[in-house]
């Protein structure tokens, strides 16, 4: 790393197969910081294997790990970070899976680890054995850029800290391996001693590392933090930089972003931000924002589209729901609720939307409420291919709004909204009809509970649901009954048990999740309760929505609307 401060910033360098450009010109910018050309093309780096994956409730099997990859490379990351091999079983047994199982089109694989011990020479450190034979192409290893740290979690001298970075990065590239150094700390570091920080990354640099990652790990610097910084060590330095910021302020992506302004050429993340505490650079926000806001190549413009179901195929494998609210790739960020945006959108969509939702693969959805116009429940009906004139359009928005002051909540219940409008084009759901159903709970204590101590476990063993159901497909009357360990369990399998056999279509049509909610809880147990079912064919999901001051009555309206919706697009 030179100290020349105009050393490097003219060069030209290539790194994992992208030309980064760097120049001295200063544009108009509202930082004080220097700011060069903007890059052509930024490498994107996911850690969701490794970082991510420490996000509190967490948790991927092996073959989630190998799934999550295939679906980064699908979407066309530069890099993959699989994890810490030697660290635990499952890291081990993923290197060795992907030496086999793993065929990465777009993406590299990239094994994470630590510098050397304190103390001991490169050739017996474990974890550098462990990297040097994970059989990724490229080793992230970390190191402590904060002198706090050196003494306080290392407790060894800032000399010996910096030849622990020199040492590793040479003998990794000894054994063939291109090297990345995460600078951990940076920022907080450079802030407390800016001669330390800097001389871990010129030891990095001088070793052989291609590309040196400067980390906010604590998540706490700013954006004028960050571009000050990163500005320093471009002009210091022609090896490659990154970016690696989590999210305690808020501000990892505005952070990264910055960096990338300032000369950085790789942003580390996470597809939908995971990570521990406030996880990490949601690189579903970072990828479209440095694609179409700044004009700089990330992933293949031609796989942008690909942004918003990868990402909800990663929410999915990692068993977290998605954020509706999630910047680009959320379903309810191009979603238009009151009655003038949906208007106005309807005559230029980009009054209310900033960009085409299609290209990162996302749509423009209209959510009916009581807030709707004319316009909004007609632009809904046409989104569903259905005709309704304005005689019409009225009826359904009195309704609407009627049924809304009851408690209903048309926008979360697609399913619901939508037969609500077919209903007023003169359609009927004519499957089956229902002539009525029972509940019955009964409660007794188990033969072998001990009736000194009684438990709660013991009380609840007791309790047994039996639900009958009496409906008529066609000309014919079927009379059914299930139990289920509650209420709408066994009303569901009654139902299913009554007309299962007439559609085989319920076979793949499940429910997912079921809430309740209590609107009126001022009139205690006489509350008007509302019920909200989500329901999945394996293609698509839906919600239904039921209301009633009986939650089992609320529970049938939700569920029955559940299993039309399902025919009815079954068929």
């Amino acid at each position: 790393m030179s100290t020349d401060p105009e050393a490097g910033g003219g060069d030209a360098h290539a790194h994992g197969g992208v030309r980064h450009t760097h120049a001295h010109g200063h544009s108009a910018h509202a930082h004080d910081f220097h700011v060069p050309d903007l890059p052509e093309a930024v490498d994107i780096f996911d850690t969701i294997l490794r970082d991510g994956s420490q996000q509190e409730g967490l948790s991927l099997t092996v073959d989630d790990k190998l799934r999550v990859a295939e679906q980064l490379d699908h979407l066309g990351v530069t890099y993959i970070e699989g994890g810490w091999p030697g660290a635990n079983p499952k890291d081990v047994e993923f290197f060795e899976r992907a030496k086999k199982e793993l065929t990465l089109g777009t993406a590299t694989l990239v094994a994470f680890g630590s510098t050397r011990r304190a103390g001991v020479r490169p050739e017996h450190d474990a974890v550098l054995a462990n990297l040097r034979d994970a059989g990724a192409p490229v080793a992230c290893i970390v190191a402590k850029s904060w002198d706090r740290h050196v003494a306080e979690a290392l407790r060894t001298s800032l000399d010996e800290a910096v030849a622990m970075v020199a040492d590793s990065v040479r003998y990794l590239r000894e054994h063939d391996l291109r090297v990345f150094l995460d600078a951990e700390h940076f920022f907080d570091g450079y802030r407390g001693n800016p001669d330390f920080a800097l001389s871990v990354l010129a030891a990095a640099e001088e070793a052989g590392a291609e590309a040196l990652v400067l980390c906010d790990t604590n998540g706490g610097s700013l954006p004028d933090d960050i571009g000050d910084a990163v500005s320093e060590v471009r002009a210091r330095t022609s090896a490659q930089l990154g970016i690696h910021c989590h999210n305690d302020t808020g501000c990892a992506v505005a952070n990264s972003l910055v960096a990338v302004q300032a000369g950085v050429t790789q942003v580390q993340g996470c597809i939908n931000g995971y990570g521990e505490r406030a996880g990490n650079t949601d690189l579903s926000a970072a990828i479209p924002n440095l694609s179409l806001k700044l004009r700089i190549r990330t992933i293949p413009a031609d796989r942008l589209e690909r942004l918003t179901p990868v990402a909800h195929h990663i929410a999915e494998l990692v068993n977290i729901a998605p954020d509706p609210q999630q910047p680009y790739v959320g379903s309810s960020v191009f979603a238009h609720k009151g009655g003038l945006h949906a208007s106005a959108v309807a005559r230029s969509a980009d009054l209310y939307e900033h960009v085409e939702p299609n290209l990162v693969g996302n749509g423009t959805r209209v959510v009916v409420s009581e807030m709707a116009g004319r316009s909004t429940l007609s632009m809904k009906a046409a989104e569903l291919g259905l005709e309704l004139d304005g005689e019409v359009i009225g009826r359904v928005l009195d309704e609407l709004k009627h049924l809304e002051h009851e408690g209903y909540h048309f926008e979360v219940a697609d399913g619901s909204l939508e037969l609500l409008l077919r209903r007023a084009t003169g359609w009927v759901a004519d499957y089956f009809t229902v002539e009525s159903f029972r509940v019955i709970t009964d409660h007794g204590e188990r033969a072998d509970a001990d009736e000194a101590t009684p438990s709660v476990t013991d009380s609840m063993a007791g309790v047994m649901t039996e639900a009958t159901v009496k409906v008529h497909v066609g000309s014919e009357r079927i009379v059914a009954v299930a139990e289920g360990n509650g209420p709408v369990n066994a009303l569901d399998g009654a139902l299913r048990a009554a007309i299962g056999s007439r559609f085989p279509a319920l076979d793949h049509i499940h429910l997912t999740d079921y809430r309740v909610r209590v609107l009126d809880t001022g009139r205690g147990t006489g509350a008007v309760t509302r019920v909200l079912v989500d329901t999945t064919d394996g293609q698509r999901t839906w919600t239904t929505i039921g209301v009633s001051e009986n939650i089992i009555e609320a529970s049938w309206q939700a569920l029955y609307d559940s299993i039309v919706f399902g025919l009815l697009h079954a068929t």
